[in-house]
């Protein structure tokens, strides 16, 4: 890639950083800053107020506009509890939106086999691509969950973090980020792997960082969506109860080819316990 076009990548983060940091920062507080320092502040602030404000509605919505629809009453979690949810979450998210920082300079600098505009390539090529890069990416999330489990020094170290939270009433829409700052890293790490195998829109691929946050939030909420062939929350669950099924993490693929799926409408999945 020419220097030319790598401007267009530079130019579209540095929008993106004005957008957020100018209208929630004196300009004195941000401006002076490298480049790519004003990309992680932006960055932690996106990826704060994406976590705080999703997880508040969510939890508004389930708990309270929606009270003993959804989850019964003995089955919502305390105050205390998604409390100590954010605040794990919060501790690590200085470390979270380093990823995204990183891929971003490494895009910029023409490492990877990002490209900036659709009509670069044309529509059919973009979702061409684009499923491409979602199989690595749940690929890769996949075994990555997968052993982060099944390694016992990693379980013990980093993924355990997570799974204090291995009941009904303990899960909350503000679980979905509370891990170990590494241990979320690695779990959102075949997101970058990926830019370096296959042509990815760069838009596309911060967008789909983000929505991270949003479908973590979905798949804690112990609601069973019902919605093949979506790794939803009825999954996700029953994975925090049973530590050895449902690795994945959009679809249920993965797990069904390689045996590890346990489908929440089965009235026997409890025996697997």
């Amino acid at each position: 890639m020419g220097d030319d076009y790598l401007q267009l990548f530079v130019d579209e983060t540095t929008l993106y950083n004005r957008i957020v940091l100018a209208n929630l920062l004196p300009s004195k507080w941000w401006d002076p800053l490298p480049h790519v320092l004003q990309t992680w502040l932006r960055n932690y602030i996106a990826g704060t107020l994406l976590y705080l404000v999703s997880g508040l509605l969510w939890c508004f919505y389930v708990y309270y506009l929606k009270r003993n629809v959804y989850v019964p009453k003995d089955d919502i979690p305390t105050r205390k509890a998604m409390l100590l949810q954010i605040f794990v979450a919060m501790k690590a998210m200085p470390w979270y939106v380093g990823l995204p920082t990183v891929s971003e300079y490494m895009i910029e600098n023409g490492w990877t086999k990002c490209f900036a505009r659709i009509s670069d390539i044309g529509w059919f090529a973009y979702l061409v691509y684009l499923v491409i890069y979602l199989v690595l990416v749940e690929f890769g999330i996949y075994w990555m969950h997968r052993e982060l489990h099944d390694i016992k020094f990693l379980y013990k170290h980093l993924h355990a973090t997570h799974h204090i939270y291995n009941k009904q009433n303990t899960l909350s829409p503000f679980a979905g980020l509370a891990f170990h700052p590494l241990d979320g890293i690695l779990q959102a790490v075949p997101h970058v792997i990926a830019l370096f195998i296959v042509p990815t829109h760069f838009t596309t691929h911060l967008g789909l960082l983000f929505l991270e946050a949003i479908w973590t939030t979905n798949i804690h909420d112990c609601i069973h969506g019902k919605l093949w062939p979506w790794m939803g929350a009825g999954y996700h669950t029953i994975h925090h109860t049973t530590y050895r099924h449902n690795y994945g993490h959009y679809t249920i693929w993965m797990d069904w080819m390689l045996g590890t799926l346990c489908d929440p409408s089965d009235d026997d999945w409890g025996k697997t316990k």
